[in-house]
């Protein structure tokens, strides 16, 4: 809970922190940098570093958090915490480091706000930080007791590499060791390390595309401008080990009886793919109602297995949009416009940013609560940040 004595302080000094923050995390991450060079091998990403996605994501972490803590005094924004939670864990992140990110992250507000900030601007904001960082300790130290074990990283061996629709490979493992394994739940991602030409590890998430449980199935999406999934498509082959962290991902299936719609564009369809594979291996009676979105047929990944789950299941179904038309699909860009959502819907969204966005706004207008609207997001939240 924000205290009487910094809630005024944060309120005043918001708007200032507030315009000022997207400046100021580049100079933390220059310092943070310059101190543990080591913190970029395999743990931060080098790529979003350079394009300035991580800065923003954090800056509009920071700002979210303070703002609610300024209307809301006495709560915690638990979804954005959640989220963020679940992101730190995939990646090992330890109670130690949140000093260390204290550390660099004032100096930069220091440096930045030389001219204005005062002991007592400085005493409220490091209250602030404390505020999320000790509530993101207890959600990953949670997160971690909830694991098999107590490994951040396990090895996987590559059983199977199989070419998922134009771009897109995808990658079944098994244990490479005896290290107990954490069942997943559909939905949900592992982050994947991989080693660099220059020596470099670097790490990204993938969402199981396939049976969650006791496997790991990830597809990928190639992307020439990219450091790892190149790797994976290029060098990594059968018979090779990844390492791989345990299953987190906040966004699941729900418990419960009532109707699904998965909606997805490009590669976002694989979260969505393992959840409506779940509901086809269960043969779930609920209502399913699938939405997906592509350039052209011969680029969905994952047709095959989702035209699979659907007709499994029967009384699902599924609507298709294609830039380029073919038969059986709706031409052009998804829209919710024209879809019968089914009362009371849960919808989980999976995809680039602006399809998401656009796609939530829609279902809200028709009808479906934004509680009831669950997305996953790669990489950097930039929702949050804007």
């Amino acid at each position: 809970m924000l205290s009487d004595k910094s809630r005024p302080v944060i309120e005043a000094t918001l708007p200032l922190v507030g315009s000022r923050i997207g400046a100021i995390t580049p100079k933390f991450y220059a310092r943070l940098f310059a101190a543990h060079p080591e913190l970029l091998d395999g743990l931060f990403s080098r790529s979003n570093q350079r394009s300035g996605t991580q800065q923003q994501a954090l800056a509009g972490s920071i700002a979210a958090f303070a703002t609610h803590l300024v209307t809301n005094p006495d709560t915690v924004p638990e979804a954005v915490l959640s989220r963020i939670a679940h992101k730190h864990a995939s990646l090992g992140i330890t109670e130690p480091q949140y000093q260390v990110v204290y550390k660099h992250l004032f100096e930069a507000i220091a440096e930045d706000l030389a001219d204005v900030i005062t002991p007592e601007i400085a005493e409220a904001w490091t209250e602030v930080y404390w505020l999320m960082a000790d509530a993101l300790i207890k959600l990953e130290k949670g997160l971690y007791a909830g694991q098999a074990n107590g490994s951040m990283w396990s090895p996987w061996k590559v059983v199977a590499k199989t070419p998922a629709g134009t771009g897109a490979m995808t990658f079944s493992l098994e244990p490479a060791d005896d290290t107990p394994v954490t069942a997943a739940l559909p939905g949900q991602y592992v982050s994947v390390k991989v080693q660099l030409e220059d020596g470099l590890r670097q790490v990204r998430q993938y969402s199981i595309s396939d049976d969650a449980g006791a496997s790991r199935t990830f597809t990928t999406k190639l992307d020439d401008g990219g450091e790892v999934s190149p790797v994976l498509h290029n060098n990594v082959e059968v018979g090779d080990v990844l390492e791989i962290s345990n299953p987190y991902g906040e966004i699941t299936l729900r418990e419960g009886d009532g109707p699904v719609v998965l909606a997805s564009a490009g590669i976002g369809c694989t979260p969505t793919a393992s959840i409506l594979r779940s509901l086809a291996d269960s043969a779930s009676d609920r209502q399913v109602l699938v939405l997906h979105a592509e350039s052209n047929l011969g680029s969905w990944a994952l047709r095959g297995q989702m035209t699979d789950d659907v007709d499994r299941l029967g009384g699902a179904e599924l609507q298709l949009w294609l830039e380029e038309p073919a038969a059986g699909a709706k031409a052009g860009l998804m829209s919710l416009r024209d879809v019968d959502l089914p009362a009371g819907a849960s919808l989980y969204l999976c995809g680039p940013l602006p399809f998401m966005k656009h796609i939530r706004s829609e279902a809200i207008d028709a009808g479906i609560p934004a509680t009831s609207i669950h997305y996953e997001v790669f990489g950097p939240d930039l929702w949050l940040a804007n």
